[in-house]
């Protein structure tokens, strides 16, 4: 197996964890940048610079989040990398580091009972795909997005044994 390069003493397991946060987050990523082109995934094509410009703020921002759930095996996340003015070479507290991984991971299951309602409402009224084809790729790019939050809270709480 290739060794994934983390620090000294966070187990295999976590280091996976860790490391698959950005991997369940960049299919429906990837679904959001083909709606903006233009691509046939959804009923109604992106329309207007506002609403582009906010999914693709919105595909920007969960990969730029889900990117951060590597701090908690890599170095970055004990040390503050150098190159950050005014905080750079200082130590990362164990709190300052697992409190929002917590609260964000806490969203992210708050979000997925308020997107299934969502999702159960907009099925009665026809829903944003036209076709089987269309929804059978939303479901394909999107449920990866549920194991986001657990991946992110067993990072977190073993990021905090490690390091409290």
């Amino acid at each position: 197996m290739p060794r994934i390069n983390t620090l000294p003493g966070v187990p295999r397991w976590v280091a996976l964890a860790a490391h698959a946060v950005p991997l369940v987050t960049l299919p429906s990523g990837l679904w959001r940048i083909a709606l903006v082109v233009g691509l046939p995934v959804a009923a109604e094509p992106v329309t207007g610079a506002g609403e582009t410009l906010y999914v693709l703020s919105l595909t920007v921002v969960s990969e730029a989040l889900a990117l951060l759930t590597l701090g908690l095996v890599r170095p970055w996340g004990e040390t503050v990398p150098r190159w950050i003015p005014l905080l750079g070479g200082r130590r990362v507290r164990p709190l300052a580091a697992t409190v929002p991984a917590l609260l964000g991971a806490s969203a992210l299951f708050g979000l997925y009972g308020w997107v299934g309602y969502v999702q159960v409402a907009n099925l009665a009224s026809g829903g944003i795909t036209a076709t089987q084809a269309q929804l059978w790729l939303l479901l394909l790019c999107y449920i990866p997005l549920l194991a986001w939050a657990p991946l992110l809270t067993v990072s977190a709480i073993a990021y905090h044994r490690r390091r409290a």
